[in-house]
């Protein structure tokens, strides 16, 4: 019968509810190692002794929804299925690997799973797994990197995320396969990637493309610091004062004793109201490496918060800092 041509995710579910063995291997044209895989396969399609089996290949990128159900996020990949029921896998160019495993299904040998060497217990593993999830307020869990994506998948959510400028951190799942295996447990989601917000999980590609087309995502996502515009800001003025509210009328207790002392010694100063700039209130705390508002800048320096103005007011030397 030779090796199956799928094109479509219907054409990938009637050559997988077969009741025989069916081994499918997902390909990429611009690979070069799944040529060596497809070789492989028309040889074993060849085979009497395999005469039982459906050979097919589906090409990844193009059948999205079948390559995330069962995990594949790089190619080759051979999946080993009976009734659309993922019996084993071989990942990457291993042809002896397929070869093995079709023999050893073919002739009912049960197959062992591979050894893993376990570096820690659930309980430690999920500890790591809880920090890495946390560990910024946007995390991304990808096959290689935002500069060097490693499958098509990856690649996508990145660019949706780098066209919304949003601020996130990165792991690389293929260089440690304790996380890549141990997340799937953890946040019962089967494939890559993952996108997790303040450590909960928002999901894979098809459910960012969702909140993305919706708009509901760019509401989440924290955005990268533009300096430009925060040095325009705090240079906007001799005297700039970020608070929240405005001179008029502060909205906390320390924007207006700020306020306060100020007008008291008469300084000339304008304000920014960072309650109504999500982006200025986060980004400015990162550009200058202070964490809390108000903050005081005379020529684009920062002098400091609310403390740091009483002090200078104690010691009698704010006045003389505060003019430009």
């Amino acid at each position: 019968m030779g090796v199956i041509n799928i094109q479509t995710k219907t054409e990938f579910e009637d050559v997988a509810k077969s009741n025989n063995l069916v081994v499918v291997h997902f390909y990429a044209n611009w690979a070069t190692q799944c040529e060596t895989m497809n070789e492989v396969l028309e040889e074993l399609a060849k085979q009497p002794e395999l005469n039982g089996v459906k050979f097919a290949k589906c090409p990844a990128e193009d059948v999205p929804e079948v390559s995330m159900k069962y995990d594949v996020s790089s190619v080759p990949t051979c999946l080993l299925l009976n009734g659309d029921i993922l019996l084993d896998r071989v990942d990457g160019a291993k042809a002896a690997e397929l070869t093995k495993k079709v023999n050893q299904l073919v002739s009912s040998q049960p197959l062992l799973p591979p050894k893993v060497e376990e570096q820690s217990s659930k309980e430690e593993l999920n500890t790591r797994l809880r920090k890495l999830i946390t560990a910024a307020p946007v995390m991304l869990f990808m096959k290689g990197t935002p500069e060097e994506p490693r499958c098509g998948f990856s690649k996508t959510i990145v660019g949706i995320l780098d066209k919304h400028n949003a601020k996130y951190k990165s792991f690389n799942i293929l260089a440690d396969e304790e996380v890549r295996q141990g997340l799937k447990t953890f946040s019962n989601w089967p494939t890559y990637p993952q996108l997790y917000i303040n450590g909960e999980l928002i999901g894979g590609l098809d459910i960012i493309k969702e909140m993305e087309e919706s708009g509901e995502l760019a509401g989440l996502l924290p955005k990268k610091v533009d300096a430009n515009r925060l040095k325009q800001l705090i240079t906007r003025s001799p005297c700039m004062v970020f608070m929240k509210g405005d001179r008029f009328v502060p909205q906390c207790g320390f924007s207006k004793q700020l306020v306060d002392i100020l007008s008291e010694i008469g300084i000339d100063y304008d304000t920014y109201d960072i309650l109504k700039d999500e982006d200025v209130r986060q980004g400015l705390k990162e550009f200058s490496k202070w964490p809390t508002y108000p903050q005081v800048y005379v020529k684009g320096e920062l002098i400091g918060g609310l403390d740091i103005i009483k002090e200078l007011k104690a010691n009698g030397e704010l006045e003389a800092t505060l003019k430009c």
